[in-house]
């Protein structure tokens, strides 16, 4: 069969056989070589030449945008942008074949990816050329291209290991369109939303404007993420023309899930991560992707959270000093956890170097479930806001009901009085 998927086998070799390969840093590669090559050079002065639509001010306040909701944003990115965009079976197909998305390296492989977006919005002149976000984005665009060329090469090689006619090349501009949106545009208008969060215009179209630059960086087409409305189309299309939900889908679905389970900071469950996956991508989507159906209690746990941040992110933003305090500690805590922990997170930064490489014996498997604990902290708390906000709730409703028992008794005995 056309683009059959060979049987998974692990790539590691036996320690002794081989030195580990030295890290390589394909910006510096771009850089020290731009001009001593006519196609480096042409590369060089494209990513380090801003466009004129460019407003510095616009793309800073996108930066704060993403910190002003922090949570809610890692929140979306993880389970509705990663994870529901493993329905896009096309792309599901390119991942399956680099080996990244195993139970053993997902986490890592998530961690990255959330670096670059930290080092994106870290700073203003992190995004500027020459700043780690802007460097991270060339260096994602490099690496990019080295697997298309990789994929493409063992194609070509076994045309069954991967089908061009059916999947088309591998990170296109398509899929790059549509990587940029889930960052982007499917945050504004689900992810966000989903947890009881809605941005202000100027917020979207600041937020936009970032990632139009990114997209600019990256090398795929901008001009979708140009204003709220085409941005918002693009998004609605990719979404109904790609997201397929295939085996392979369902597999790295799956591991992302398992790969998160009991793992620190948070230690969640697999029926939260279960429960938080459903939330935010349907019901529809994520049984195509054959995650599990955690009971009632759970989805409680999700509600708790989203009541926890719609009372966080609404009241910061409405106290500007509040608003700049807490951009600042999430800077500094996102990185610190996801980039430099060594317990927790990456423990040191990553160049992005090509070392999930594809060959003709790797794909991915689905994980084995390990048991872990059923509750953790982040739990706990989820269960406390949503007693609590039950509880207010339930208070002001009580209210509410003997105020207008009351105005309709006293318009009733009016009544009665004038007969």
């Amino acid at each position: 069969m056309t683009g059959e998927i060979p049987r998974n086998q692990s790539r590691l070799l036996s320690k002794g056989i081989t030195e580990p390969a030295s890290k390589r840093d394909l910006y510096a590669l771009l850089r020290d070589n731009a001009s001593s090559d006519e196609k480096l050079s042409q590369l060089w002065k494209e990513v380090n030449t801003i466009p004129e639509w460019v407003d510095w001010d616009q793309i800073s306040r996108g930066q704060d945008v993403f910190y002003r909701y922090g949570g809610v944003a890692i929140t979306a990115l993880a389970y509705q942008s990663l994870l529901g965009g493993m329905g896009a079976a096309r792309v599901s197909e390119v991942l399956a074949r680099t080996g990244g998305f195993s139970t053993k390296v997902a986490k890592a492989r998530m961690y990255e990816t959330t670096q670059h977006i930290l080092q994106v919005t870290r700073s203003l002149s992190s995004i500027q050329p020459g700043g780690e976000g802007h460097a991270s984005t060339v260096r994602v665009r490099l690496l990019h291209a080295a697997v298309r060329r990789r994929i493409l090469a063992l194609a070509k090689e076994k045309p069954s290991y991967y089908s061009v006619e059916e999947y088309g090349i591998p990170i296109n501009d398509l899929d790059s369109i549509g990587t940029i949106s889930t960052f982007s545009s499917t945050l504004i208008w689900l992810g966000f939303p989903r947890q009881g969060i809605w941005l202000r215009k100027q917020e979207i179209v600041d937020y936009l404007a970032l990632w139009r630059l990114v997209a600019y960086y990256i090398g795929t087409p901008d001009e979708y993420f140009a204003t709220p409305e085409s941005a918002k189309a693009i998004m609605e299309s990719l979404l109904i023309s790609e997201i397929q939900p295939s085996d392979t889908s369902r597999v790295l679905a799956n591991n992302v899930i398992l790969s998160l389970q009991g793992q620190p900071p948070a230690y969640a469950s697999r029926d939260f991560l279960n429960a938080s996956a459903r939330w935010l991508n349907g019901d529809e989507l994520a049984d195509a992707l054959g995650l599990g159906k955690p009971s009632l209690y759970y989805k409680a746990l999700v509600a708790g959270q989203c009541l926890f941040f719609i009372c966080l992110c609404y009241t910061n933003r409405s106290v500007p000093s509040w608003d700049r305090k807490k951009i600042k500690a999430l800077r500094r805590i996102f990185y610190h956890v996801i980039v430099e922990n060594k317990v927790h997170g990456l423990g040191e930064e990553t160049n992005f170097e090509f070392k999930h490489i594809p060959n003709l014996n790797t794909t991915t498997s689905m994980g084995d479930y390990v048991s872990g604990a059923n509750e953790s902290g982040v739990e706990s708390r989820n269960l406390k806001v949503f007693v609590i906000g039950s509880a207010i709730m339930g208070i002001v409703l009580y209210i509410g009901l003997r105020m207008t028992w009351g105005i309709f008794g006293g318009l009733r005995a009016l009544w009665m009085s004038r007969i």
